[in-house]
């Protein structure tokens, strides 16, 4: 088959099956994951190693060949024939060719769509700080801080610029001016565009990875004078949100990197998907750090690290949560099953504990 016929073809049959996820390598059967769960596409053919070949010299853009060509990996957007959206990763391994695509929708979803709680959309409001969304590669990162710009743009008037690689949503100006920049086609790096970007008057400035210190000082700088900055980082859970940003530090820089993080930081959410009741589509569970007075002490004070899983457990009147507050949440309001809640469990005894005192059974 053509390179572009075979590849539409898988799509096509991803978008049929509802899937998130297409990933290809050679001599294998196509495979997609549908509601969490990877399964072969057996109907259509096996690519070869020369039809993946065929399909990165037809869809690579030039810059992420350059990379490709340097980093053995890199990543693109591709828009199929029907102008559907895809995060593309193209990887080597043992010098063959593997692709990941994930499956984008074409408009930015909203808070209800993805069924995030309150306190998520007012961390959106504020005027000034950072806002992190964290969690494991997959888990909604992209779609909740997608969320996150939609609302401002559908209800305030502000310039926000996004610095993505690649881009994902489009963003259409509503009540705001939306600039959207893809890293590798409209600037070099995340730390030279959001360093640029505080020439550009911002009142938002959405990071897509803060990926190194560069990145974390300019994010933090643009914190501090006065934007609101969103971002995301690879970490499982709000405390370890916390430590990952000052280690990014040397040392001898980190009690001013808590001093700063301690004023700027307004909130941090972290994620987890798991599988919905219906067994067909997979919902957020979200850990919730809003900063307080007791936050900003225990950024403060090294030794007071262990007390931010008890802030977030007692600080519902803020709006914050833990993991298994969230699961037994979701549970009271019929949208998991307890067994689905205690699988994915930061401590399944306490949990236990909180869906029994909720009147659910653990049997």
């Amino acid at each position: 088959m053509i390179a572009n016929t075979l590849l539409e073809s898988y799509l096509d049959a991803l978008r049929e099956l509802g899937g998130s996820d297409l990933h290809l390598k050679g001599n294998s059967p196509a495979r997609v994951r549908v509601s969490g769960r990877l399964s072969s596409l057996d109907d259509l053919p096996t690519p070869t190693p020369e039809d993946l070949s065929a399909i990165m010299d037809c869809i690579i853009p030039e810059s992420a060949s350059t990379n490709f060509k340097k980093t053995g990996e890199t990543d693109f957007a591709y828009v199929d024939t029907h102008g559907r959206r895809y995060r593309v990763n193209c990887f080597l391994f043992g010098q063959a060719i593997g692709f990941a695509f994930r499956s984008v929708k074409p408009e930015a979803p909203s808070y209800d769509d993805l069924g995030l709680p309150q306190s998520i959309a007012s961390l959106a409001t504020i005027e000034r700080g950072l806002v992190l969304v964290t969690g494991p590669t997959g888990s909604g990162k992209s779609s909740t801080l997608a969320a996150m710009v939609n609302a401002i743009n559908a209800s305030r008037a502000k310039h926000i610029i996004t610095l993505e690689d690649p881009i994902e949503f489009i963003h259409r100006d509503q009540r705001s001016f939306v600039n959207q920049r893809e890293i590798g086609f409209d600037t070099r790096t995340f730390a030279s565009a959001l360093r640029a970007s505080l020439r550009q008057d911002p009142d938002v400035i959405l990071v897509g990875e803060m990926r190194d210190l560069e990145t974390v000082e300019a994010a933090m700088q643009a914190a501090e004078t006065g934007h609101l900055v969103l971002s995301t980082l690879h970490t499982l859970g709000v405390a370890e949100t916390i430590s990952r940003i000052i280690d990014f530090f040397p040392p001898y820089q980190h009690k001013q990197a808590r001093v700063s993080l301690a004023d700027i930081l307004a909130g941090v959410i972290s994620q987890r998907l798991v599988e919905a009741r219906s067994g067909t589509s997979l919902i957020a569970a979200c850990e919730i750090l809003v900063t307080n007075g007791r936050v900003k002490q225990a950024i403060l004070e090294p030794e007071r690290a262990t007390d931010i899983k008890t802030i977030v457990t007692e600080g519902a009147f803020y709006g914050m949560m833990t993991f298994d507050q969230a699961l037994a949440r979701l549970v009271t309001e019929g949208k998991i099953t307890v067994e689905t809640a205690l699988a994915n469990a930061s401590n399944s005894h306490d949990l236990g504990l909180i869906l029994k005192d909720a009147g659910h059974s653990t049997v």
